[in-house]
């Protein structure tokens, strides 16, 4: 909130922690009483005039406080309020009490409706000199306001929280049919189901359930062949000889490694009206999806995330995921720089806390967290673990970016530095010389010209030098702008590889202070890195090194250490929702009271204990959770259920789902036969219809389409631009790339149904998939239908669908007068239009 607002609300100034000298100490040492002079002056002048004026808004009513300042108590006045210490004992005219009744600053004058008398301020500059006195029970917040006092939201009833807990390993619980449970995963679900006297419904059949296990992990339709090899084998490790094959896919890497962009927030451009590119983000996108294939270790993980550039040695992996860093928004022109230097940061604040630790304390901004433990302090105190991070920037050369970093191979590196090196030192030589002309023409320019030359306007005056120099001057000049240019123009080496990342982090930080309502213009208590304090952490040791400040390796450490209470539970919950649809806390993002509670938390706990066992390893909990009698429950409804269930909380059946927008259209590529399966590098550009381009301040922009063929890659490599969405992706709800992404919505729109119908996307690819039917399948129309269905939804088509089906494609053609292909095509579209095709179970 800028200053100037600060002032209508409050005459306060600071936090109530604020660090506040004054001639007997802190506030805390005030003395037990003052000379009954000083009393009664305070009784008789001073308290009439507080009276009149600023106790309606600055009493001891702490629901009615203004601007967090009181009024009521010496101990109030002098900790002060939102905008700092009210007063200041050991310079009197410091005091932002003082300067506000004196209206010595346009931004804080109070009151507001009009200065004070002399004879009044007189009385208060009177009162401050003495020290404040106030009547002996007035001295500290007893008698007054009731503070909170320092940490007060950190109470050992809050310690107790649940999820701040330690992760701690339960028994599966005795069941009254132990038959069933297969894992102990079962023995929980169905712990939880005998307390409703719930029964699970039967298992799915094996068409169902190996749909199911490929649009888990890979994301994309089983081919019949597939579906048959499955259903045919007879063998006892059928099911986890599948779900091993699948887990071995690099298929598995691009749909698991989705569910992680969706979380920090992934996006290859800026937002705002620009939404200028982010260059090089596709390599972190890379980097997920290689990181799931190579199953590493997720605490691993999350340290080359989080402090991946403080690692030693050349580790291009590790750059690269500090580009997690890089994704979020970033506003090229702010109203206001230092507002939007501290967005900058909360977007850190909030992924990192709601993203790896499911706490939402980027709540604690403005004020301490209205429902959970973390106080006002806590937030500025994470933020300083990313206070060395310089801010993102739209600097091109790469020489002076903190945007991207050189990741070549050391190797390569040698060949070009030197050239390099020779390049930028020419170029900065003839910055000096040109700088050099034109602080000398500049002195031949009007006065105004000159100060201006010293500030942000001086691009504009030095498009004036030329009209102030002679003519050979004037050429010399312009020989020296060329040959600058045609150095910074000269293409990169060749080979030269570069990462979005952070880089040239400060090793010697700048101090971060407590902002009262979050207002960077307003200082508070100034703090070090620190945990939130309601899980018992001590203050972390930092170890500072020439080239960086240490701060987020020891973040990283305590983020993916195995005593966190949180990073294991909250990733286990993020897989089982990417399972179930639902995770055993539904609140993904949030495990703190506005969430919501977990279903099964005991199974939870098991989980993560598990899953920190394990080494960390997403497969092997992947195995864990699709091994269970629970993940292959079909989805069949049951009325007893049903009645005492409705939203299937306690998993009695499986739940079925409509695909994501990735799935939509990539299963329209797959079953079309057009999908392309090439992995990596740099994203593709599909064709978005001109209707939609038409809504872009300049149509197309950023948006080059590229050609069909590599158009239909995986929707996992298509471009992410914040403010233009392939059509398809959008109305089947694409993942928003403004914050994190804990879940995505799943709407029943018309636009769906139209775009699937009408769209240009699903008419050529319907067309692209009667083409593959007469391929496969020539001259046959109960063949190309049987083929169809059974590409569309995995599993065999009764004689009587097969009969219908062939004469609607009969009657297409008879009714219409349409060749083969047409009425195939019709049909085709027919299929990619079914809820069969886009919903599983």
């Amino acid at each position: 909130m800028p200053r100037r607002l600060l002032a209508a609300v409050a005459l306060g100034a600071v936090v109530a922690a604020a660090t506040v000298h004054h001639a007997a100490g802190q506030p805390g040492d005030a003395p037990k009483s003052f000379a009954k002079a000083d009393v009664d002056f305070y009784e008789k002048e001073v308290r009439p005039i507080l009276t009149a004026h600023c106790l309606k808004c600055h009493g001891a009513d702490e629901e009615k406080i203004k601007g967090g300042f009181s009024l009521a108590t010496r101990e109030a006045v002098l900790a002060g309020g939102d905008s700092g210490p009210g007063v200041d004992l050991k310079n009197h005219a410091a005091s932002l009490f003082l300067k506000a009744v004196e209206y010595k600053d346009a931004e804080l004058r109070m009151p507001p409706k009009g200065k004070l008398p002399d004879k009044d301020l007189a009385v208060l500059r009177k009162w401050v000199g003495a020290g404040v006195p106030f009547p002996a029970d007035k001295l500290t917040a007893k008698g007054g306001m009731k503070h909170k006092e320092k940490g007060g939201l950190v109470t050992e009833e809050a310690k107790r929280y649940w999820a701040f807990q330690p992760v701690k390993r339960p028994a599966p619980p005795a069941v009254k049919n132990g038959a069933w449970v297969k894992t102990p995963i079962d023995a929980f679900v169905l712990a939880k189901l005998d307390e409703k006297n719930l029964t699970p419904v039967r298992p799915a059949d094996r068409a169902a359930l190996v749909r199911r296990a490929y649009y888990d992990l890979w994301g994309l339709p089983p081919t019949p062949e597939q579906v048959d090899a499955f259903v045919n084998d007879t063998a006892a490790d059928a099911w986890p000889k599948l779900i091993d094959a699948l887990l071995a896919s690099p298929h598995y890497g691009e749909k698991w490694g989705r569910h992680w962009l969706d979380v920090v927030r992934y996006a290859e451009t800026n937002g705002y009206e620009r939404d200028g590119p982010k260059p090089f983000a596709w390599r972190y996108r890379d980097y997920v999806i290689r990181s799931f294939n190579a199953d590493k270790p997720f605490d691993v993980f999350v340290k080359e995330q989080l402090a991946g550039d403080e690692m030693p040695g050349y580790n291009p992996d590790a750059v690269i995921a500090t580009g997690f860093y890089r994704l979020g928004l970033w506003d090229d022109e702010p109203a206001d720089p230092a507002q939007a230097l501290y967005d900058g940061f909360d977007d850190l604040v909030t992924v990192t806390g709601q993203g790896f630790l499911g706490i939402t304390m980027n709540c604690a901004r403005c004020h301490d967290h209205k429902v959970d433990p973390f106080p006002h302090a806590d937030y500025y105190r994470f933020l300083a673990f990313f206070r060395d991070i310089r801010p993102f920037s739209d600097t091109r050369g790469v020489s002076s970016s903190t945007n991207m970093t050189d990741i070549t191979p050391p190797e390569r590196r040698k060949v070009y530095e030197a050239e390099l090196a020779v390049r930028q030192t020419k170029i900065e030589e003839l910055g000096r010389k040109l700088r050099a002309v034109e602080d000398a023409a500049i002195k031949k320019m009007p006065a105004e010209d000159q100060r201006a030359s010293e500030g942000p306007d001086r691009p504009q005056v030095v498009a004036k030098v030329p009209s102030f120099l002679d003519e050979k001057a004037k050429a010399d000049y312009a020989a020296l702008r060329k040959d600058r240019a045609a150095l910074e123009k000269r293409p990169r080496p060749a080979g030269q590889e570069f990462a979005l990342s952070v880089n040239k982090c400060d090793p010697n930080p700048p101090k971060v202070f407590v902002l009262p309502r979050g207002n960077p213009h307003a200082k508070g208590t100034e703090v070090v890195p620190g945990f939130p304090q309601v899980l018992g952490v001590p203050d972390p040791a930092v170890t500072r090194t020439a080239t960086t400040s240490g701060r987020r390796t020891v973040l990283a450490n305590w983020v993916a250490s195995k005593d966190n209470p949180l990073t294991a539970r909250v990733l286990v919950n993020r897989v089982w929702q990417g399972h179930f649809g639902r995770g055993i806390v539904p609140s993904s993002n949030d495990f703190g009271k506005l969430g919501e509670a977990p279903t099964h938390p005991e199974l939870l706990d098991w989980l993560a204990a598990e899953f920190i066992e394990g080494g960390w390893t997403m497969k092997r909990l992947h195995r864990l959770i699709m091994t269970s009698n629970v993940y292959q429950l079909s989805a069949a409804g049951d009325d007893a259920n049903l009645r005492a269930d409705p939203a299937n909380h306690r998993y009695w059946r499986f739940a079925m789902r409509r695909l994501t927008a990735e799935e939509v259209r990539d299963s329209v590529l797959a079953v079309s036969g057009t999908l392309n399966d090439k992995m990596h590098g740099p994203s593709v550009y599909p064709k978005i219809p001109r209707e939609v381009l038409a809504g872009q301040s300049v149509p197309g922009q950023g948006w080059p389409v590229s050609p069909a063929e590599e158009a239909n890659r995986r929707t996992v490599y298509v471009g992410v631009k914040r403010s233009l969405q392939v059509p398809i992706l959008a109305t089947h709800d694409q993942a928003d790339t403004d914050n994190s992404c804990p879940v995505r919505y799943t709407t029943t729109v018309p636009t769906q149904a139209l775009g699937l119908l009408n769209g240009e996307f699903s008419n050529e690819m319907a067309a692209a998939f009667a083409a593959r039917l007469l391929r496969e399948a020539p001259g046959d129309v109960p063949a190309q239908v049987t083929r169809a269905v059974r590409l569309t939804t995995g599993r065999s088509p009764l004689p009587a669908e097969v009969a219908k089906d062939a004469a609607f494609v009969a009657e297409q053609r008879a009714r219409h007068n349409l060749d083969e292909r047409t009425a195939l095509t019709r049909y085709c579209l027919l299929l990619l239009n079914t809820n069969e095709f886009v919903y599983l179970d």
